[in-house]
């Protein structure tokens, strides 16, 4: 597929490396409101560099465009790339509110094309493994599902951009920002949630609107319990892993990035033993925990890889966007929660 990215911040290289080294997909475009910051991308690829939104949609060589564009910016390049007939790729969250989620799917519907988002921590071994294990019933009755983000942004992160700790461009703060992979990742390894109780708080960094700390009870829908945690004021010196860890009657596996702490069951198969030596290293250094650009493109271009086989199997892609509402819903609800002191807040599902 030819690809096109619309914004060339930061995570555009990734984007961009990872549609690189995709067999038979090719960067074809990219476009940017300011053509300076398009071009100085674009130069690297010898590619075309726009910084008119219709002009750029109006190739017809053009397929599929991944979207780079502040978070809360996904919603209006998204539905004109759809209307241009393109298939899309959010980076995450797909959008900041599930309402502007709810048309994007409409929109997507109704032009028969894919929407999709990022959620490239889904594609790694450990992650794999950890939903077989779930998928064949290992852990017995799940008791416990929780997700810890303690993470390092320092001022001149939020200082960086205009747009970066303001409700209506990154539609929250750690939460909705930094650690919505680790609440997928819970969400698709525990299942829905149906109540929360939360209380966030901005500690350690000035004049930004959301939180750089939050913290929610979670009850789920098969009745485990559970905590999510995220922070962008924990300092490390080399990063604190994003942690996911489920533990039910009859097994635990603590999962720290792409490796595990604890990989634990009362009755073992024989996967196990490979499962052990290649995957249970404990902590691993935070990827991205303390800087954004500390990622590779790996897990992009399996995402990236993932969507197109969809689309040419006629598919809904893992990262759908109905797929992608889910953590992002859970969020809204721990906001909701954390405006009301905590009070209860319920999910249906």
């Amino acid at each position: 597929m030819n690809f096109g990215i619309i914004g060339t911040g930061m995570i555009a290289r990734i984007h961009a490396s990872a549609i690189s080294a995709i067999a038979g997909s090719r960067l074809h475009s990219v476009c940017n409101h300011r053509l300076a910051g398009a071009a100085n991308l674009a130069a690297d690829y010898q590619i075309p560099a726009f910084d008119d939104l219709q002009r750029f949609l109006s190739d017809p060589s053009l397929d599929i465009v991944t979207i780079c564009t502040p978070s809360g910016a996904h919603f209006e390049p998204a539905l004109a790339a759809l209307a241009a007939g393109k298939h899309v790729i959010c980076e995450k969250p797909l959008e900041v509110t599930t309402a502007r989620v709810d048309r994007m799917i409409a929109a997507a519907e109704a032009s028969g094309k894919t929407l999709a988002s990022v959620l490239n921590r889904r594609f790694t071994p450990a992650m794999a493994a950890f939903k077989q294990a779930v998928d064949a019933c290992r852990f017995g009755r799940l008791t416990s599902a929780s997700c810890y983000v303690k993470w390092f942004r320092d001022q001149a992160y939020y200082d960086s951009a205009p747009w970066r700790g303001t409700w209506a461009l990154d539609g929250g703060g750690v939460l909705m920002n930094q650690a919505i992979h680790a609440i997928d990742a819970l969400l698709l390894l525990a299942g829905p949630a149906v109540s929360v109780q939360a209380l966030t708080a901005c500690l350690a960094h000035r004049d930004i609107e959301v939180e750089d700390h939050g913290m929610a009870l979670v009850g789920f829908a098969n009745g485990a319990c559970g905590v999510i945690e995220g922070s962008t004021c924990a300092w490390s010196a080399t990063g604190h892993p994003a942690r996911v860890q489920l533990a039910g009657t009859e097994g635990s596996v603590f999962m720290a990035d792409e490796s595990f702490e604890v990989w634990d069951f009362k009755t073992g198969i024989p996967e196990d033993a490979g499962i052990r030596a290649s995957l249970l290293q404990g902590a691993a250094t935070g990827l991205g925990a303390n800087h954004p650009s500390a990622i590779g493109h790996l897990q992009h271009q399996r995402n990236f890889e993932e969507i197109i086989a969809a689309i040419r199997d006629g598919r809904e892609p893992e990262t759908a966007a109905r797929e992608a509402r889910k953590a992002i819903a859970l969020i809204e609800a721990i906001y909701e929660s954390a405006r009301h002191g905590g009070r209860t807040v319920e999910l249906p599902w």
